[in-house]
């Protein structure tokens, strides 16, 4: 329990040394691996109030990071997507935080980095089978030596 919140608060920390603050970065995630979506779905997607997603999506529409295109069927609705500028800033970022996470995993050898991620594998397919979203597989990147 004590590692999770200290290592998103490291990488916000991180995040937010680049300019883009980590509920920015988790709001063009969601766009990057879930596509466009309407502002409630987007609000569900994150887990924030109505407000806490428009004043993100106001932000990085600012920012030219995403963009409000009008839902073809539904007057009412406003599809966010990400623009070409979001897309880039996605990719640096994903790069960004694998040399960042890498400073953190890399301290373990290379048996214990295969003993992390075959745990996290496992836990990942017991959380899926209890219910939690699919999306959140764990990834296989490069072990990387002391």
């Amino acid at each position: 329990m004590a590692f999770g919140p200290a290592y998103f608060k490291w990488v916000n920390a991180r995040v937010r040394d680049s300019g883009v603050t980590f509920a920015r970065m988790k709001t063009l995630h969601a766009l990057k691996f879930h596509g466009p979506q309407i502002m409630s779905s987007l609000r569900d997607e994150l887990g924030v109030t109505a407000r806490s997603v428009t004043a993100l999506v106001d932000a990085l529409e600012g920012d030219g990071l995403v963009r409000r295109v009008p839902h073809p069927t539904d007057r009412r609705a406003t599809i966010i997507e990400l623009t070409d500028a979001g897309r880039e800033t996605v990719h640096k970022q994903f790069e960004a935080h694998a040399v960042r996470a890498a400073e953190v995993f890399g301290r373990l050898d290379e048996g214990d980095q295969r003993e992390l991620l075959r745990l996290l594998r496992l836990l990942s397919a017991e959380l899926t089978g209890l219910g939690a979203e699919a999306g959140c597989a764990v990834a296989t990147p490069g072990l990387r030596r002391r």
